[in-house]
């Protein structure tokens, strides 16, 4: 199967989620026209509740959008898959936007090679991670430290996954994450006790990133 020779990797640091957004809408639709780049965007998003296209309001706890709460946050209906969760500071954000007609016409293979990757990051930095059966996601000791949630136009991917590292946990006590009401949320810090370096796990997603797909940089 022919493959996208290059992957342009490109570190936002710091942004406001609608500005992270406007700049995947306008890869994606540079790529729609023919542009022939893959791209790999990886960002820390200020505070943000997300809602994914057929996701429930009702799993949006009233305190989440509180303009009274010490931390206030907005919301974005965004169309990915999922359903609601929580992006900030101390998260791995990374958005691919891959032309997929590269990479097999399969939203649901292309998930799994998504949570391939995360699992074997982990598993770098010593974590045992996991799927679990007909869920979307990756799980370390029943806990869950990643989504994903994608989203595809003409066959061009963007949005993508989120990786706890040392996010602040008590924001997502405001929703109910991915709509699983007993779904218990971790990170990489809570894990190993410890924070951890995000430059450093970056670089091993990087690389997991580029092995799975079989890229060049």
């Amino acid at each position: 199967m022919p493959i996208a020779e290059r992957l342009q990797v490109i570190d936002l640091g710091l942004r406001e989620y609608g500005e992270a957004l406007e700049l995947q809408e306008n890869l994606v639709r540079a790529k729609c026209q023919g542009e022939g780049t893959d791209y790999l965007l990886f960002v820390e998003h200020l505070p943000v509740y997300t809602l994914g296209r057929g996701g429930n309001e009702k799993h949006l706890l009233e305190r989440a959008l509180d303009s009274s709460s010490p931390w206030p946050s907005p919301l974005y209906r965004v169309s990915r898959g999922g359903d609601a969760t929580f992006h900030g500071p101390g998260q791995l954000v990374g958005y691919p936007i891959l032309d997929l007609n590269r990479h097999g016409q399969d939203v649901h293979l292309y998930l799994r090679r998504l949570e391939a990757i995360l699992i074997d990051a982990l598993a770098d930095f010593g974590l045992r991670a996991e799927r679990l059966h007909g869920l979307t996601g990756v799980w370390v000791e029943g806990k869950k430290i990643a989504s994903i949630g994608v989203g595809v136009r003409r066959w061009i991917s963007f949005h993508g996954f989120a990786l706890n590292v040392n996010t602040d946990l008590t924001f997502f006590d405001r929703i109910i994450p991915c709509g699983l009401s007993n779904v218990r949320m971790t990170s990489m810090a809570e894990l190993l006790g410890k924070e951890i370096s995000l430059n450093q796990v970056k670089g091993v997603v990087r690389q997991r990133f580029i092995g799975q797909f079989h890229y060049t940089v």
